[in-house]
């Protein structure tokens, strides 16, 4: 199987992983939550704690490799080297994670508080699921990405789609 077939493969399983995850997130996730905004925030720690853990790695490596100690470049293809594409990937797809989770919590309230709380779980299942794809091959990353990238996706869409129905 090509490189492509198999990561498009990772992506549509990643698409309908997403798809499920938010289904069942919305259906059947309930939270005693007492205000919306501790929730928001709550959301964003499980994220935090992944993107800890890959600086921490970072920092590791830096720290008992005495090429890299000064901040030289990571050698292509090393290890470092990937574990820094994971977290700029990560970086990325957590502040888009911020630009968008926030206000699909509130103009989606009426699913439940639970659906963006399974966001962040997800998130960081799905990231490390990726961070570890990425070291045993390239292409088994495409699932991890996948299942972080598309349920903000699919959630901007269901919250454009409430805001342009609402009241209708």
């Amino acid at each position: 199987m090509s490189k492509r077939a198999s990561i498009l493969i990772g992506m549509a399983i990643g698409l309908l992983w997403s798809a499920g995850m938010l289904w069942v997130a919305a259906n059947f996730v309930t939270l005693p939550v007492f205000t919306l905004i501790p929730t928001i925030m709550t959301a964003f720690l499980a994220p935090g704690i992944v993107l800890l853990l890959m600086i921490g790695r970072l920092a590791q490596r830096r720290f008992f490799d005495h090429t890299i100690i000064d901040g030289a470049p990571f050698a292509p293809g090393s290890g470092a080297e990937i574990d820094q594409r994971v977290l700029t990937n990560t970086t990325e797809q957590l502040v888009l994670g911020l630009c968008i989770w926030p206000a699909s919590a509130v103009i989606l309230a009426g699913a439940g508080p639970g659906v963006i709380v399974v966001l962040g779980l997800n998130f960081a299942l799905a990231r490390l699921l990726f961070w570890g794809g990425y070291h045993l091959s390239p292409p088994l990353r495409a699932f991890g990405f996948a299942a972080s990238f598309y349920p903000t996706v699919l959630v901007a869409g269901w919250t454009l789609w409430a805001l342009v129905t609402y009241g209708q």
